[in-house]
């Protein structure tokens, strides 16, 4: 059997933790948005530090030292939904002849050894990662754990340093090669999202599984703060076999007010299946039976009990919610191969089977700071995630 490809293009960059944020402190109100895509603070939300530099009149340095005062980061770690997503997909597939390739940019800088360093400390084959001169990007993951009455929020500044890399060799032939072509968060690769279209429409005529996995487009959004962000080219949506998104992304792409509106705009819009994460409590799921089978309508899914369960038991085990999107896209789409290796085809793929790992993987990154899982043993995430995996087969509600 020759070995299959999993290839992720996307954004990679290192997340800077700060835990111990108080948005409602007169600095961080000062930096705070007036109307949408103003370039101000959101939050909940992304914005582009060079854009908040221009809101605010402020130095990079004297933004940071306004929002986080005089503490420095808590952690960091490997970041950024591509490379989250093809770290964790690999883990979970340790030990199946499946290969992970990488498609990036990090720069030269200390943050890009950072990012390659540890990078390399997964399975996943960087060969296609490639290093550009200047600065890495980052993203500063500012948390208050306070907000929302004790549930706790967070508020993203990205850097996009050498990710606006304009390059019509990226990301190259050999991406077109994998069985299944992932684009994650290209919204923070402006010249690739920008070719978005073109990209699927390839993978479409090579026969390829197309999935994407959306991320707050902060550059649509202030150019056309009350427009639909555009996601490829107007008939774009037929050449998406898997569509994942949260209830944020979802209402600015559809352009609708309501997650109900939504969800009957992409039922509608050609896409063959999605998936759109609600929160702490649920997420919905939709298949037309292209790739997976047909769903009965829209499916409303609960998020992983067991691993709820044993964060009540073990709360010094907590870590925090960055990546949680990030780990459930990259279940959903490991259980893609997870199911070929059963012998199902496209057409007879499980939804559920790959909800499962969506809520197992997403539910397990609640125990980390960050959105890498850094294994002591290969094979450690994927004995933890069958678990939950598993159990959420038998769970009530799904």
């Amino acid at each position: 059997m020759n070995k299959k490809k999993l290839s992720v293009c996307g954004c990679a960059l290192t997340d800077y933790l700060y835990t111990r944020i108080d948005f409602n402190s007169p600095a961080v109100q000062s930096l705070l948005t007036k109307t949408n895509g103003d370039g101000g603070l959101a939050i909940g939300k992304l914005v582009f530090m060079e854009d908040l530099m221009e809101y605010s009149g402020l130095a990079r340095e004297v933004v940071l030292e306004k929002i986080a005062g005089n503490q420095s980061y808590d952690f960091r770690n490997v970041g950024g939904p591509a490379i989250v997503g093809a770290v964790g997909a690999s883990q979970i597939l340790h030990g199946k002849d499946v290969q992970v390739d990488f498609y990036g940019y990090y720069g030269t800088d200390d943050c890009g050894d950072f990012l390659i360093e540890t990078a390399r400390t997964s399975e996943v084959d960087l060969s296609h990662y490639r290093k550009v001169d200047g600065p890495s990007p980052c993203t500063y993951v500012f948390s208050d754990p306070n907000w929302h009455d004790g549930k706790g929020e967070r508020s993203f500044v990205n850097q996009l340093g050498v990710a606006d890399t304009e390059d019509s060799s990226f990301p190259g032939d050999d991406f077109f090669a994998g069985d299944v072509l992932w684009f994650s968060a290209t919204a923070l690769l402006p010249h690739v999202h920008d070719r978005l279209g073109e990209f699927l429409k390839r993978g479409r005529a090579g026969g390829k599984i197309n999935v994407v996995s959306t991320v707050f487009d902060f550059r649509n959004e202030k150019k056309a703060p009350n427009a639909p962000w555009p996601l490829g080219n107007p008939d774009s949506w037929k050449d998406m076999d898997l569509l994942i998104m949260d209830k944020d992304e979802a209402l600015r792409i559809s352009g609708k007010e309501t997650l109900e509106d939504a969800l009957t705009f992409f039922v509608n819009s050609g896409v063959s299946s999605f998936f759109i994460t609600c929160g702490a409590k649920s997420f919905s799921a939709w298949s037309d039976g292209r790739l997976f089978q047909a769903s009965n309508g829209v499916l409303t899914l609960p998020v992983s009990a067991l691993a709820d369960q044993d964060l009540a038991e073990h709360p010094e085990l907590r870590g925090d919610t960055t990546g949680c999107g990030d780990n459930f896209a990259c279940g959903i789409v490991a259980s893609l191969y997870l199911q070929m290796e059963s012998g199902i085809q496209p057409g007879g793929f499980s939804l559920k089977e790959a909800a499962a790992w969506g809520a197992a993987s997403g539910g397990g990154a609640l125990f980390q700071k960050g959105g890498m899982y850094h294994e002591k043993v290969r094979g450690e995430r994927q004995k933890m995630l069958s678990r939950y995996a598993e159990a959420y087969l038998t769970q009530p509600g799904v």
